[in-house]
């Protein structure tokens, strides 16, 4: 890929928004964008060889795997965002990793040691780098409150909720989502089994709130969605 198409990449990238086209450019020499397939997987490497990711395009989810080689997923993420050793402590979870939910997702990969270089010689960046972190504690803090006050039925709605908020298409009188999770991902986040999300998917339409399939789902506007 050339620098030019790197710095253009870079520019339409948030985290980027407020930098000159230099700096863009000095950034983009350290880089390396690469396609990732819908089902694989991306490591966030260890020490020094620890990655920070910019995702360009397509969604993701980030997940680990804990007792019992049970996984779960703590975020689902669509571009832009970043994602990966977001600590840049050196030492991230080995059991942390991103999976690519669609299509040639674009990503593009710094080293720790560059990120941080870039971060102190562009202050605006770094202001802007703190901000998607502190929204996406945010998000994790909501997260843990669902876990810890709302039954499984409420956790699901919540999560239909900020799915549609975050990427969906108001159509006519629906809201219409890309159906690009399995009712596994969407157990695994929200901390309930598949069969459960299945029933209630099932109430969900019945109650007129819904209507899915493996393509798509639509959320009527009757009810309160966004």
């Amino acid at each position: 890929m050339t620098t030019e198409t790197t710095c253009d990449y870079l520019q339409n990238h948030p985290l980027f928004a407020n930098v000159s086209k230099e700096k863009i450019s000095e950034a983009a020499s350290l880089v390396r964008i690469r396609t990732v397939y819908r089902g694989e997987t991306i490591g966030f490497g260890d020490g020094s060889f620890s990655k920070i990711f910019l995702l360009l395009s397509g969604k993701i989810k980030i997940a680990e795997f804990g007792e019992r080689e049970t996984e779960l997923i703590k975020d689902i993420i669509t571009a832009p965002d970043i994602f990966g050793n977001l600590s840049m402590d050196g030492c991230p979870s080995k059991d942390e990793y991103a999976e690519a939910l669609t299509a040639n997702v674009l990503v593009c990969a710094f080293t720790v040691a560059d990120f941080k270089n870039v971060l102190q010689e562009n202050p605006a960046m770094l202001i802007a780098f703190a901000g998607i972190v502190t929204a996406k504690l945010s998000r994790l803090e909501h997260r843990h409150s669902d876990l810890v006050f709302c039954d499984t039925k409420s956790r699901l709605i919540h999560f239909i909720k900020n799915w549609a908020q975050s990427d969906g298409n108001r159509v006519g009188g629906k809201i219409v989502l890309s159906n690009y999770l399995t009712h596994t991902d969407i157990a695994n986040s929200i901390s309930a089994s598949r069969q459960t999300v299945n029933v209630l998917f099932n109430e969900l339409r019945d109650a007129g709130m819904l209507l899915y399939n493996r393509k798509q789902i639509e959320l009527s506007l009757a009810f309160n969605w966004n």
